[in-house]
C-alpha cells in the first residue's frame, strides 16, 4: 500500500477506532430484573411451565440494547419435567417466526464495535433456552419473538418421543396496553351458576343455537347490529391457542392514544395490528373478546367479536358472536372519530374464512352449519347498524374445539345444514 492510498484511509480506520471505543456493551444479569414475579405458571400432570414475557424497559437493562426497537420481544419460560420421559420444545409453536439469539443479536449490533458485538452475541446465545427438556430437569430462558403491544398470547408446545406431548397456553400481559380485552377468554363471574343451561346432546346444542337472536346489538341492546353467525365451543386453554397458531391478534381499547394511531394508519395507508373495534353488545354487554387479522392497511381486515354464552355443551363453555371482512373507510355521523369501515357485503366468505382457518390450527374436533341468522340475497340485502348492506345464507358456523392435536382429516362434520352453491344469493330474485 502507498503513502497515498494510506493517507486516504487514514481518517476511516481514526472514525472505526473511535467508534469502538465508545460502543461499550454494559448489561444487566437477570436475577436483578423482577419479572419472575409475574410469570404465570401451568402444570399438566408432572410438568409445570411458566412464562413471562419483557417489557421494553426489561429487555433494554438484560440486553444492554434497546431490543424492543428492532422487532424482537424475548419471552422468558421455565419448564420443569418430572415426568418419567424427555421433552422437546416447539419454539415455532410460540412464533413461527421467531429468531434465533445470533439472528436477534444482529440485528441490535454497534457499528463498528466488533468486541462489545461479540460480547452481546454471547449474551444473547447465553439467554436462549435449550429447546430439550430430559426427565427429572428443569430448563429456563429466552425465545426470541415478534413484537407484541399489551397482551402477548403464549402456546407452548412440548412433544415427546412416541408420545402425545403437552400444550400450555397463556395470555401475558405486557405494560403500556390497553386491550379490548386484556384477559383473553376469560369468563369467570359472568354468569350465576343456577343462571347457566346445561346442554348435553348435539340435538339440543342445535335447537339452542337456532334460538338465538338474528344478531348482535347496538348500545340500545335492541337495534339489530352485524348478523350472529359464530358459534364457538370449548376451553379457553383449546380456542386460544387455535386463534394464536393461525395468527390471529387482540383489539386494542378505543382509547384517545389508539383512536389517534388508527386515524394516521388511515390517512397514510400504514398498517395497525391492533385497531380498535367499534362496541357491539349481547347479553346487555360489549364483546368479551374482540379478534382480528389486519391486512397491509388499517382500512383492511377480518374482524370478529364474541360473547360468553350463559349455556355449556358437555361442560364447555359456549361463546356466540360475528364476524365480517372490513374492506374500505367511510364517513358516518353515527361515531366520534365520524369514520367507520365498510364491511364486504358477502358475509358468508368471512365466515368460510375463518371455517378454513381454524380447521388448519389442528385444534378443532367438530364443524357445520346451523339456521339462525336468516336467508338474505343480493337483491334483498339486510343492513348492520352502520346501514351497510350484507346478503347471507342464513346459517351460523359452529366450531367445537378439542385438546387433542387433530388433523384436517380427523375433524367430524355436522350433518345439520349443507352450504348451498353461493350463486343463489347473486341470481335469487333476479
Amino acid at each position: 500500500m502507498n503513502k497515498k492510498s494510506f493517507k486516504k484511509i487514514l481518517p476511516v480506520l481514526l472514525l472505526s477506532l473511535l467508534l469502538t471505543s465508545c460502543a461499550q456493551y454494559r448489561h444487566t444479569q437477570r436475577y436483578e430484573l423482577d419479572f419472575f414475579q409475574r410469570a404465570q405458571t401451568r402444570i399438566k400432570g408432572d410438568v409445570e411451565v411458566s412464562v413471562a414475557v419483557l417489557s421494553a424497559e426489561e429487555s433494554a437493562e438484560l440486553f444492554g440494547v434497546f431490543v424492543a426497537e428492532t422487532g424482537v420481544q424475548p419471552v422468558w419460560i421455565r419448564i420443569r419435567n418430572n415426568d418419567p420421559m424427555p421433552y422437546s420444545l416447539y419454539s415455532i409453536g410460540l412464533d413461527p417466526r421467531y429468531f434465533s439469539p445470533h439472528e436477534a443479536a444482529w440485528k441490535n449490533h454497534f457499528t463498528f464495535a466488533g468486541f462489545s458485538n461479540v460480547q452481546m452475541d454471547s449474551n444473547f446465545r447465553r439467554h436462549g433456552i435449550y429447546p430439550y427438556v430430559p426427565s427429572g430437569e428443569t430448563v429456563s430462558g429466552f425465545i426470541y419473538t415478534r413484537l407484541n403491544e399489551g397482551v402477548k398470547a403464549v402456546s407452548i408446545d412440548l412433544k415427546s418421543p412416541g408420545g402425545e406431548g403437552k400444550s400450555f397456553f397463556f395470555m401475558t400481559p405486557i405494560p403500556g396496553f390497553r386491550g379490548d380485552s386484556t384477559d383473553l377468554f376469560d369468563h369467570t363471574g359472568l354468569y350465576p351458576k343456577d343462571g347457566i343451561a346445561h346442554i348435553e346432546t348435539l340435538d339440543e346444542l342445535r335447537s339452542w343455537i337456532e334460538a338465538l337472536p338474528s344478531c348482535v346489538f347496538g348500545k340500545d341492546c335492541t337495534s339489530l347490529a352485524d348478523p350472529l353467525n359464530l358459534i364457538m365451543i370449548g376451553h379457553s386453554e383449546d380456542i386460544g391457542p387455535a386463534f394464536v397458531h393461525r395468527g390471529w391478534e387482540l383489539a386494542e381499547s378505543a382509547h384517545f392514544r389508539a383512536v389517534w394511531k388508527m386515524i394516521k394508519s388511515s390517512l397514510f395507508g400504514s398498517n395497525y395490528r391492533y385497531s380498535p373495534m367499534s362496541a357491539l353488545f349481547m347479553y346487555g354487554r360489549k364483546q368479551d373478546v374482540a379478534l382480528q387479522k389486519a391486512r397491509n392497511t388499517i382500512d383492511e381486515r377480518n374482524h370478529l367479536r364474541l360473547w360468553y354464552a350463559p349455556a355449556r355443551f358437555k361442560e364447555m363453555p359456549i361463546l356466540v358472536g360475528q364476524i365480517s371482512r372490513d374492506i374500505g373507510v367511510r364517513l358516518t355521523g353515527k361515531l366520534f372519530p365520524p369514520t367507520t369501515h365498510v364491511i364486504d357485503p358477502e358475509v358468508d366468505e368471512a365466515r368460510w374464512y375463518l371455517e378454513q382457518d381454524l380447521t388448519l390450527s389442528q385444534r378443532v374436533r367438530r364443524v357445520g352449519l346451523a339456521q339462525g341468522v336468516g336467508r338474505a340475497p343480493e337483491k334483498k340485502p339486510k343492513h348492520n347498524l352502520m346501514g351497510d348492506p350484507y346478503y347471507t345464507d342464513g346459517f351460523r358456523l359452529v366450531v367445537i374445539f378439542t385438546n387433542e392435536p387433530t388433523s384436517f382429516s380427523q375433524i367430524d362434520y355436522l350433518d345439520w345444514e349443507i352450504p348451498e352453491d353461493i350463486r343463489y344469493l347473486i341470481l335469487e330474485n333476479r
